[in-house]
């Protein structure tokens, strides 16, 4: 548990301690594990590490950044300790894959003009053997691009919202192309804001707590982990006094004296994240916008 007395430093100035225990791995997850066992070996490994390195330092759990089948492989951001309070941030953003539509006949002269249909919003009920409830939903296609063809299969590059199942849009599109079809190999190449240009394997992780351990040369855990504060880059966020923080660290919202500077793409109901002017992210929360009220974001989570 955080001392909550006392804030954050800079993220760029964190021992290896204090970034394992709030920091981030954008992870390259190998085929194979699930999602769950990844973030499960990762957590064990450093809390072992911890023990011998930095024992007043504990965490207890990692997180994965949206389930990956045991097949799929690429960009599985991995949060470790307190950087979990960080999960629902990618709930926000959008997903990247890669995908083989394998046709069942051979693909028609214009497929590429019937998988363009599918730019926009779609309805999609998860699979069988998801862990939500089997309801009809609506999710984002950003952007669908053919990126190469041949005689029974589409090499497929697709943009959508979070909670897209590409699975059962691969079905789908068959459906549409007349041949039927289904999903081949499946890589998700960014996690919003993550991306598959600094993808770490979790043999280097292991390999990077290692030196640290071992040789007490943290240089290699410095690259492969990064400040949880990357995870927020996205948000909009709002700059607050350190005494604003410490109010906040006992559950208090951050009112407007606190608020030192805030960005102008802010609009009221946003998710946000506040920082101190180090840099040091204090809380996730929701932006208020009205001049009646004297309190300039709600807390959501609180993340000192």
């Amino acid at each position: 548990m955080a001392d909550r007395s006392r804030l954050r430093g800079p993220p760029d100035d964190r021992t290896p301690a204090e970034l394992l225990t709030f920091g981030v791995v954008n992870l390259d997850k190998p085929p194979g594990p699930s999602s769950h066992q990844v973030s499960g070996w990762l957590r064990d490994a450093v809390d072992e590490t911890l023990a011998d390195r930095a024992p007043d330092a504990t965490i207890e759990q990692a997180a994965h950044a949206g389930t990956l089948d045991p097949k799929v492989t690429g960009c599985l951001p991995v949060m470790l300790g307190e950087a979990t309070r960080l999960a629902q941030v990618f709930l926000e953003g959008s997903k990247e894959y890669v995908a083989v539509l394998e046709c069942h006949a051979p693909v028609p002269a214009d497929a590429e003009s019937v998988v363009a249909e599918f730019e926009g919003p779609i309805y999609q009920k998860p699979p069988r053997k998801s862990a939500v409830a089997r309801r009809l939903r609506v999710r984002e296609i950003y952007d669908l691009e053919v990126l190469e063809t041949d005689e029974r299969r589409h090499l497929l590059r697709i943009r959508c919202e979070s909670g897209t199942y590409v699975r059962k849009l691969c079905h789908d599109l068959g459906l549409a192309l007349g041949t039927g079809g289904h999903m081949g190999h499946l890589r998700r190449t960014a996690t919003s804001p993550f991306d598959d240009r600094d993808l770490h394997s979790a043999h280097d992780f292991l390999d990077a707590l290692a030196y640290w351990r071992e040789d007490d040369d943290p240089e290699a855990l410095f690259d492969v982990v990064d400040p949880a504060e990357r995870i927020l880059e996205g948000l909009p966020g709002v700059v607050i006094a350190p005494s604003a923080a410490r109010e906040v660290a006992n559950g208090a919202p951050v009112y407007d004296p606190g608020v030192i500077e805030t960005d102008d793409d802010a609009q009221a109901g946003d998710l946000v994240a506040c920082y101190t002017p180090n840099g040091a992210a204090v809380c996730l929360g929701e932006f208020v916008d009205d001049a009646s009220r004297d309190v300039t974001v709600n807390l959501e989570r609180v993340l000192v």
